[in-house]
């Protein structure tokens, strides 16, 4: 078990987590006809977009409340009240995401409260759309707690209470925040090769990845149901990848009586096989060729790619369930982590890292750390530190903004290890180095 090293700076040197209402709103986005808003001032929701939109490299739908600065005083009800109506009338969503931020989280103030009155008071201005609230102050967590909130709050307030008819080739995926569009992609596709029906809760596969439209759509496209959300309960089980999954799996529990499966990790040949053999056992059926192969494809991979890796020094900075996963990846190929920083302490994700330390800290700490490292691994952000350590970059997570197709990046299951092994593999032997000229024949004949 790996211990946990918390905090001792007063302010963070190159920051390397993101905030819960930027996570709460990226879950919002995978739901189709939502609509984020972060409930605070405008620089708060101007900073998000700005991630965002160089992240994806298209606009993001996400909206503020405005607040000024007598309503961070004061209270800010008739901001938000005014933002519901208003943004509903312009663009109609099926569901908004309230995504409180410090501003409107300091004065403690009773939110959920002014929905309710805001909703009574224009019934007929906010009928047919769902209005969720995820408590997600900038002060406190990472962007994970916050896409782990939002799911629980879409769970609690959307979906339908109680014990329902079981659909037994129906399966609930609550993917973590780790989980790039492809992963979710290849999720789906893995799992109705299964003969199985998923229902993915966020599906960012189709909403903030959206394709270039002749006009701007101010709301989220594609993407989970709001329907489909409503009836989660309907399914014969609930698989939850990632720890911070598993408070809206318990929610999802709790209200519908559903069982759940945890899964840390779906990448690495082990997670990959418990995987696959769970869907047969769910299907009553053997694995299709397709994910036969893939498996396959992964041990001769990692026949090749392994000696690329072994005795290789790893420095790995990210949020908890993306340390764990590669982590265990990278010790599984036979590399060494030197180096293991995570944004938030509070994840148990944490104590099950490979590794006999965690630190939970910045982009400093980790350069700190990894003096000695054989590559780096964390998102766009650490490039200068690579600089400066003299290693290689591998970037992973959010944000991903100075290079394209980040989210296209296949992380999980067979395909996506065994990429993540030719790239590994491929960054190593392009840092190598050339080797040494051979002397020119005129100062051998001089010899």
């Amino acid at each position: 078990m790996a211990v946990i090293l918390t905090p001792t700076k007063t302010a963070a040197i190159n920051p390397l987590k993101s905030s819960q209402p930027l996570g709460a709103a990226l879950a919002f986005l995978g739901v189709d006809g939502a609509l984020p808003i972060l409930h605070g001032s405008q620089g708060c929701s101007s900073f998000a977009l700005v991630l965002l939109v160089r992240h994806f490299k298209h606009m993001v739908p996400l909206q503020t409340t405005a607040m000024d600065q007598i309503a961070t005083v004061v209270g800010g009800a008739d901001f938000l009240e005014k933002a519901l109506v208003k943004l509903k009338a312009r663009t109609w969503p099926r569901l908004i995401g309230i995504c409180t931020t410090a501003a409107a989280e300091t004065r403690d103030e009773d939110i959920a409260g002014d929905i309710f009155d805001a909703k009574g008071a224009r019934p007929r201005k906010l009928i047919d759309t769902e209005v969720v609230l995820a408590r997600t102050p900038d002060f406190a967590g990472a962007l994970e707690e916050g896409w782990s909130k939002a799911v629980t709050a879409m769970i609690e307030a959307i979906t339908r209470p109680g014990q329902q008819d079981r659909d037994p080739a129906t399966v609930v995926i609550l993917p973590g925040s780790n989980i790039t569009v492809s992963d979710v992609e290849h999720l789906r596709e893995t799992v109705e090769s299964f003969g199985l029906i998923p229902l993915i809760l966020p599906d960012v596969s189709g909403g903030p990845d959206e394709a270039v439209r002749d006009r701007w759509i101010p709301i989220a496209r594609g993407g989970a149901k709001v329907e489909l959300i409503r009836d989660l309960g309907a399914a014969t089980l609930c698989i939850a990848i990632g720890e911070q999954m598993r408070r809206p799996a318990e929610a999802l529990q709790g209200l519908t009586g559903l069982p759940y499966v945890m899964f840390g990790s779906l990448t690495g040949l082990n997670n990959a096989d418990r995987f696959a053999w769970l869907l047969a056992a769910i299907s009553r059926d053997n694995a299709p060729t397709a994910v036969r192969r893939g498996r396959m494809q992964l041990q001769e991979a990692m026949l090749s790619g392994h000696f690329h890796f072994a005795g290789k020094k790893v420095a790995i900075g990210s949020e908890p369930d993306q340390l764990l996963q590669f982590s265990q990846f990278f010790i599984g190929m036979g590399a060494v982590i030197t180096a293991a920083v995570a944004t938030t302490g509070d994840s148990k994700a944490l104590q099950i890292v490979p590794t006999d330390t965690v630190k939970v800290g910045d982009l400093g700490d980790l350069e700190e750390l990894a003096v000695d490292a054989d590559l780096l691994v964390t998102h766009s952000h650490g490039r200068q530190a690579a600089e400066r350590l003299a290693v290689p970059l591998m970037r992973v997570g959010f944000p991903v903004f100075d290079r394209i197709g980040s989210q296209h990046k296949l992380n999980i299951l067979y395909r996506g290890t065994r990429d993540m092994i030719f790239e590994v593999a491929n960054i190593v032997q392009a840092t190598q180095g050339l080797p040494p000229a051979r002397a020119p024949p005129e100062t051998v004949l001089m010899r």
